[in-house]
């Protein structure tokens, strides 16, 4: 059984969150206070793993600016219960194998089944079954005696059929069939009763964890042990239960064991397990081991744990040969062993659940979050659905954008007060209609993936901007095609936005090139170029990079050693009255007011000189000039325009590239 879709509402900031689709592994993004977590909670309570949780509180959950509007109404009787979760699955084909086999085959329309509850804390069940099918498959029992056979035959209600079985001769099979139909009849017909007796009880349930359920690294046994019996566990107990049952023990093993090494071992064993399951997936730091410890409470002992005995966790670090209690490591490692503690138990045993993970990566870094993906994708998929809340983009699988639901509050990110059916917290599938601050975090996933792409190349030639990378492709293929030197298809041109942010750049593309690749062999495999339009503002974020030797001088060009003109930029490539050509048409001056170079006056990067002409003679509203767009004009119109490029543009550009590849 596979949940497939979900919908939440009126429960705290959820009105009404739509129906949304859910996968083998679904991702909430949204903004904080967006209702990620309401949501989730509302579907926990749905169906929990923790029967105790299972109950939706009207004084706590209904929308509290609607609350007594909905009190009086019920206690009116002109409203029933709200409803607060509806999840519909689609059946397995083991599932529809035992619908099967109490309606025969043909009677379930479709194999879905979906369950509902709201503030009465009743869960509702749907199931669409063709009822007439079911009870002829039910009467159809070669065992029954003729007579009541043929009688049954044209009997098509289950009254009908109680009556004829009441009337004959009470034998077992006749008994039997009976105690069935009269069971369907209290359950009001086949769906209700399959779906109670046959479904029911197949129904996944909903396992929440959030940073509340951390263990703290330590607890009292038989203060455990109490809480256990008498049913009010507390959020860290439950991976401190899974813990001690991964180590195959009981609470009471741990109090009366008959063999002090047999306790030890186990604990060892437990401790060498968990430990290997953190050191593959834990890649901020290899070097620790897991170990646990049970030893009878001391007078000095923190408070609840003097009397009695105590269970340890620590955690023994062989870099710095140091123990230290579990409770004291960093937050996101307490966060990881303790989800590891309790979801490996769950594993184990084989629990059908859904996890439901808020926030999973709030304590992580970067890099641990990408480790808790790889987690998901390893340990997870496939032996349960996942659903987790995040707001950041190191928790988004790029390469999965269908995986993303993006979760948006309206009313909090309106200037104005939204009516109340236009409010409240909504789940989107469509991208496009979330807003610019909710799809931030897919925006930096896209960017992580994107940057790791461009920084595989094993030749990068790092340029100022998006026109740059057009004339040094348009001016190579044309040189290409008359049979001369272009840029040696072995550099990938990547624009970074000048010289401002070209340290960061070389930094990244110098930590992407050492990623996995020991020594000398990693910074041989990377070779960065630099081609930039410098100008006098700028030299000296360049010359950080010299003196950081993350680049060396003879690796940063400018177009001074190819053109004329001081600090010139790439338009000062192409003769003036060509490059004012594009600006010309694709700005469309030509039968307005166009540009020509006397117009401009002498000397000088032609940038600047159309910076200032502008100033003086603005393009209409809406227009402003951009350097990609005479680059994109040239692309577009490429066989019209090349045969006005000069034999010198191409002699200027030749001579560049002929200096670059000699870097490869």
């Amino acid at each position: 059984m596979k949940l497939a879709w979900a919908e939440v509402s009126n429960f705290q900031s959820v009105r009404d969150s739509g129906r949304f689709a859910l996968g083998d592994s679904t991702c909430l993004v949204g903004k904080n206070e967006s209702g990620k977590t309401a949501l989730l909670q509302a579907l926990y309570r749905l169906n929990p793993f923790i029967e105790a949780h299972g109950r939706y509180s009207v004084t706590d959950d209904f929308p509290r600016a609607a609350v007594e509007d909905y009190r009086l109404d019920v206690e009116a009787g002109t409203r029933p219960a709200a409803r607060v979760a509806r999840a519909e699955y689609e059946l397995g084909l083991d599932d529809v194998r035992a619908v099967e086999a109490v309606t025969g085959p043909g009677a379930l329309a479709k194999p879905v089944f979906a369950v509902a509850k709201g503030y009465d804390n009743v869960l509702r069940h749907e199931l669409v079954l063709d009822e007439a099918k079911a009870l002829r498959h039910a009467l159809a029992k070669p065992d029954l005696p003729p007579p009541v056979a043929a009688e049954l035959q044209g009997v098509t209600t289950l009254t009908d059929a109680l009556a004829v079985l009441g009337r004959a001769e009470p034998a077992e099979p006749v008994r039997k069939l009976a105690a069935h139909l009269r069971e369907v009849q209290f359950r009001r017909g086949f769906a209700n009763h399959v779906a109670e007796t046959v479904l029911v009880p197949l129904l996944p349930k909903f396992l929440y964890f959030d940073e509340y359920y951390q263990l703290q690294g330590r607890a009292n046994i038989e203060a455990l042990r109490r809480r256990q019996a008498e049913g009010r566990l507390e959020r860290p107990d439950y991976p401190l239960l899974g813990l001690i049952a991964r180590a195959r023990l009981k609470i009471d093993d741990l109090l009366d064991t008959q063999r002090t090494r047999d306790l030890k071992n186990r604990l060892e064993g437990a401790g060498n397990h968990l430990t290997r399951q953190i050191v593959k997936y834990w890649s901020q730091n290899r070097h620790l081991q897991l170990r646990f410890d049970v030893r009878p409470a001391r007078g000095d002992d923190p408070p609840g744990m003097r009397d009695g005995t105590n269970l340890w966790s620590e955690v023994y670090d062989s870099k710095h040969m140091v123990t230290t209690e579990l409770g004291t490591r960093s937050r996101g490692f307490v966060w990881f062993f303790s989800f590891l503690a309790w979801y490996g138990d769950i594993q184990r045993e084989n629990r059908n659940v859904v996890l439901l993970l808020d926030e999973p990566g709030l304590s992580l870094h970067a890099k641990a979050q990408e480790d808790l993906l790889r987690y998901f994708e390893s340990e997870v998929k496939g032996h349960h659905q996942l659903i987790y809340s995040t707001h950041s983009p190191y928790m988004i699988d790029s390469r999965k954008f269908e995986r993303v639901r993006v979760v948006q509050d309206l009313g909090i990110e309106a200037d104005q007060p939204l009516e109340s059916e236009k409010g409240g917290t909504r789940v989107i599938a469509d991208l496009g209609a979330a807003s610019p601050e909710t799809l931030s975090p897919l925006q930096g996933a896209l960017a992580e993936e994107l940057a790791s792409t461009l920084f595989a190349a094993g030749n990068t030639l790092a340029v100022e901007g998006i026109a740059d990378l057009l004339y040094l492709e348009i001016m190579s293929g044309l040189l290409a095609g008359k049979g001369r030197p272009g840029l040696s298809r072995l550099w990938t041109i990547t624009p970074c936005g000048g010289a401002a942010k070209l340290a960061a750049f070389a930094a990244l593309l110098a930590s992407a090139g050492t990623a996995g690749v020991a020594g000398k062999a990693a910074s041989a495999a990377r070779n960065l170029a630099v081609l930039m339009d410098l100008q006098s503002a700028e030299p000296h974020a360049v010359e950080t990079l010299f003196k950081t030797k993350l680049l060396a001088r003879n690796r940063v060009l400018t177009f001074a050693g190819f053109t004329w003109g001081r600090e010139p930029d790439i338009e000062d490539m192409f003769d003036v009255d060509f490059y004012l050509r594009l600006v010309n048409e694709d700005y469309r001056l030509m039968e307005t007011s166009p540009v020509h170079a006397l117009t401009l006056g002498p000397g000088g990067r032609i940038l600047k000189r159309l910076e200032n002409h502008f100033a003086q003679h603005p393009l209409p509203p809406h227009e402003g000039f951009r350097r990609d767009r005479p680059a994109r004009h040239l692309a577009r119109n490429l066989d019209l325009l090349a045969p006005a490029i000069s034999p010198a543009t191409y002699a200027r550009f030749e001579t560049l590239f002929e200096q670059l590849n000699r870097m490869l």
